[in-house]
């Protein structure tokens, strides 16, 4: 049951059937393993509960959950054509120079080839310059180091994601 401090989201989200429920977290985290550990903990009571019932499901992803959800994610500076939330997340590079777009294109099959998935950052809120400047200091990391970066930029994500979720209000 849900309280009267509930989000008007957050409320709608607890009682959505669960294909709907699924399909909205999918929307979030491409991870079947996350969204089904999430929905399985519904109702909550508080959106800082959602997302602390998705950073303890993002610490228990097994690396093909991470792979999962890693693909669920475009290439920085090639967001989706017609997904509007990679758009907004990767702002940063949309005023980049043609110079840092070919030279983040570049970093990024670099990266790609070195840990066999795209570079994954937290773009929200990063101008390209700072994107540029993470995967030139990530690409020297192990697979370990770098599988665990991933693992805390995709929690970040997550928590905005999920926050953008709950407050929407029903259209």
């Amino acid at each position: 049951m849900t309280s009267t401090s509930t989000p008007p989201g957050l409320a709608r989200f607890n009682v959505l059937e669960e294909h709907a429920a699924l399909a909205a977290l999918h929307e979030a985290c491409a991870s079947t393993a996350w969204a089904k550990r999430l929905l399985a903990a519904r109702p909550y009571a508080d959106p800082e509960d959602l997302c602390s019932a998705s950073d303890a499901a993002m610490a228990e992803l097994t690396a093909d959950d991470l792979a999962e959800a890693m693909a669920g994610h475009p290439p920085i500076g090639r967001p989706k054509p017609g997904d509007p939330t990679s758009s907004r997340e990767q702002r940063g590079m949309a005023g980049a120079s043609e110079e840092l777009k070919a030279e983040m294109l570049e970093l990024n099959l670099a990266y790609q080839e070195r840990f066999g998935h795209v570079f994954l950052i937290c773009a929200t809120g990063r101008t390209g310059e700072q994107m540029r400047d993470a995967v030139k200091e990530r690409i020297g990391n192990s697979p370990e180091q770098e599988r665990e970066i991933v693992r805390a930029e995709l929690g970040k994500i997550n928590r905005i994601r999920l926050g953008n979720l709950v407050q929407e209000e029903q259209a």
